[in-house]
């Protein structure tokens, strides 16, 4: 069970880790990231955050670079949330692929 104070940290993180991945993702065209969901640890130290990828056959290549520049995505999200936390959590990225899978089921049913 997740503390008020988890959501509010990770509802803070998505919020400004989509704004750092929509101005990385303007200048390459034709790519979408999305960040789906956040999740924090009870110690507020670790970060899960996992991510949509348009066009999805990119995904892994994608996902391998963003945990390549983890450190450097951790430094801009502490510039942008410098006086809201103290700590900036570790963060760990994982692919979201629920979309490709709500899409196979939809296939499966027709």
């Amino acid at each position: 069970m997740e503390t008020t104070r988890q959501n509010k940290i990770a509802r803070l993180i998505q919020k400004d880790l989509s704004t750092i991945f929509q101005e990385e993702t303007r200048k390459t065209h034709g790519l979408l990231v999305t960040v789906s969901v956040v999740r924090v640890s009870p110690d507020l130290s670790v970060a899960k955050a996992y991510l949509s990828v348009f066009p999805s056959d990119r995904a892994a290549e994608i996902l391998k670079n963003v945990n390549e520049q983890s450190s450097a995505i951790r430094y801009k999200l502490g510039t942008l949330e410098r006086h809201q936390l103290r700590i900036i959590p570790e963060l760990k990225f994982f692919l979201d692929d629920s979309l490709d899978y709500i899409e196979n089921i939809d296939n499966l049913l027709k």
